[in-house]
């Protein structure tokens, strides 16, 4: 098989998985906007500051030393303990979990029935709250996350791979990371359609997604739905935290990623979670092959910056409802 196929085929695996973690992201707004309608434009940020408190539980740090030292005068940063991995995630969702209860509580109940554009600037104004208060709990030092995650390149993979082409061709270049990460999303989605299809509150949360006065109707708490969605928002937000926390360090920047998600939305629909899943592999999938054929060739390159937005405009102009999302005909 020639070098040059087998090279196209490992970038295509590589974008595919790219797309995976990219849909993680786009995860967290699907759930919000299917049972809310709100657009959570701090759906980023939440991913930050779950790997922030994540890795600051982890070390045992000091929650707003700065802030205190500041006051005080003191040298506090530390209680001197490290918490196992598996204690400190359990109790990021626990964080999470309170975060949704005071957003619904403080921000959402105050805003029931105003128009789209009011909650919008709300999830605006709380991106920029969370962002604040993480660099007070935690610092703004970039943070390391060290979950024991296997990382670098699969050997295994790269020999069994490299008998398939000739002297040319080393064998694929798998990150290890990434693998685990598409495990990680193919549970999570699993788990995520199960809960909605076979439980109780996930059935209310369809009821709530459908009609909210038909839900009210029938018995069903519109806080508490939005409270647990807020909470399943924040866990799908801790999950994309650790997976690009552990790839890229736990730093500001990390927050940016909800931009490249906001593609992934237009393509696959803001109320399908299969069209997240599918819209994150296919830009993925696109921007990785379209940098190795066409961009890197004869664009120089970078072509992973608006690839993603040029594919989406393109099918917002011929379905504007992504290709999953549903088909709205409104009388005027």
């Amino acid at each position: 098989m020639p070098a040059s196929l087998l090279y196209g085929v490992e970038v295509l695996i590589n974008g595919l998985m790219a797309g995976v973690l990219y849909a993680l992201v786009a995860l967290g707004f699907v759930l919000i906007y299917k049972a809310s309608g709100i657009f959570n434009y701090a759906q980023g940020v939440m991913a930050l500051f779950a790997a922030m408190t994540l890795s600051g539980i982890m070390e045992g740090d000091i929650p707003f030393s700065h802030l205190i030292n500041a006051m005080f005068g003191t040298q506090l940063h530390s209680f001197g303990w490290n918490v196992p991995a598996i204690a400190a995630i359990l109790l990021t969702v626990v964080v999470m979990a309170l975060l949704a209860w005071l957003v619904q509580r403080l921000v959402f109940r105050h805003l029931v029935g105003q128009e789209p554009i009011i909650l919008f600037m709300a999830t605006i104004g709380l991106a920029y709250f969370l962002e604040g208060i993480g660099d007070l709990m935690w610092g703004s030092e970039i943070r390391t996350l060290d979950l024991a995650l296997p990382q670098g390149a699969s050997l295994a993979i790269e020999n069994a791979t490299a008998v398939l082409g000739g002297d040319d061709f080393y064998g694929f270049f798998i990150d290890k990371l990434d693998v685990v990460a598409t495990m990680v999303a193919a549970i999570l989605v699993a788990a995520l359609i199960a809960f909605s299809q076979y439980t109780k509150y996930g059935r209310a949360m369809r009821a709530v997604a459908d009609d909210h006065q038909a839900a009210l109707s029938v018995g069903i708490s519109l806080n508490f739905i939005w409270v647990l969605v807020w909470t399943l928002a924040g866990i799908v937000a801790l999950v994309a935290g650790i997976m690009w926390g552990a790839k890229s360090g736990v730093q500001f920047s990390l927050s940016l990623i909800a931009l490249k998600a906001l593609p992934v939305l237009m393509l696959g629909g803001f109320t399908s979670i299969p069209g997240a899943i599918v819209g994150g592999l296919i830009i993925g999938m696109g921007e990785q092959l379209f940098e190795y054929t066409i961009g890197g060739p004869f664009l120089g390159g970078a072509t992973e910056n608006w690839f993603a937005y040029m594919l989406a405009l393109v099918v917002l102009i011929f379905r504007p409802q992504g290709l999953f999302g549903e088909r709205i005909i409104e009388r005027v």
